[in-house]
């Protein structure tokens, strides 16, 4: 099963005989150890036994816990210098939006990059994180302008909640991330996108909202639409995570497991924060 952030599509993660993500490498064995079958073999760099070397080596919960706190810590810190730094002027919003536009395409570019990469390269990933920070602290500026004060931290609870939420159900089991799952959520995904940006072309061209697929009931449909799919993409990077730590994924690979969660978190607050300011602007 391949996972759900492009980040992790190319990553030596696959579907083993269960259903679930697995990591190559371990799945391997001696194809790809050629000290598998030696106990007594060392590794040439570190001088220990090659199992003990490699469990030194594999990703763990601590990893991860850390790596994403470093890529979430990046995204808050520059998008509050954001907020403060470059105050949204109702009298020249353009210039506001036109900041916020250029921090998302170098962000989409940056994610771009990384997931072509074969090794995860944190320059890369905490410089995707510093221009998100700046795109959603422009934007979360701009709605606290014009909505209410109120509506950044409601978004930011509620996005903390569905976290939360998803985690506390994935422990618990009663969510299973099989194929069926992934092949449904995928093709949601898919849809969701495919609505949204032609959504986004109508009202380039014809103005308003378009296609109203953002504004109204439809806004408030498709609004807790993409927040059930950004908590579907949390358990997908949960699973994903999970089979990384079971299987000794390489250290390295939690930077991409931050990565693919910081993206998620994204998805989610800035659904969330749509959401609420149609709720609040009706």
């Amino acid at each position: 099963m391949r996972s759900s952030n492009p980040v992790f599509s190319r990553r030596g993660f696959s579907r083993d005989n269960g259903g679930y993500a697995g990591f190559d490498a371990q799945q391997a064995g001696t194809a790809t150890n050629p000290y598998a079958t030696n106990p007594y073999a060392t590794d040439p760099q570190s001088g220990m036994p090659v199992d003990q070397a490699a469990h030194r080596n594999a990703m763990t919960i601590d990893d991860v816990v850390s790596r994403t706190a470093m890529t979430l810590g990046t995204v808050v810190v520059t998008a509050v210098i954001a907020w403060i730094a470059l105050p949204v002027d109702p009298a020249n919003i353009n210039k506001s939006y036109g900041i916020a536009i250029g921090a998302a395409l170098i962000a989409f570019v940056l994610a771009m990059v990384q997931s072509f990469k074969r090794k995860p390269v944190p320059a890369v990933i905490l410089a995707y994180a510093a221009f998100e920070g700046v795109f959603l602290g422009v934007i979360s500026s701009a709605t606290s302008t014009y909505i209410g004060d109120g509506v950044v931290v409601q978004a930011v609870l509620g996005t903390m909640c569905v976290f939360a939420g998803v985690l506390f159900a994935y422990k618990m089991r009663w969510i299973r991330v099989t194929r069926r799952f992934y092949g449904f959520v995928m093709a949601a995904a898919m849809g969701f996108v495919l609505l949204m940006v032609t959504n986004l072309l109508f009202s380039l061209f014809s103005g308003g909202d378009g296609l109203g697929f953002r504004s109204g009931g439809l806004g408030i449909l498709f609004g807790v639409i993409g927040i059930i799919l950004g908590a579907c993409f949390l358990a997908l990077d949960f699973k994903q995570v999970e089979d990384g730590v079971q299987y000794g994924a390489p250290r390295e690979e939690s930077w991409l497991a931050a990565f693919g969660l910081t993206m998620t978190l994204v998805w989610i607050y800035l659904e969330m924060l749509r959401l609420l300011s149609i709720l609040k602007g009706d």
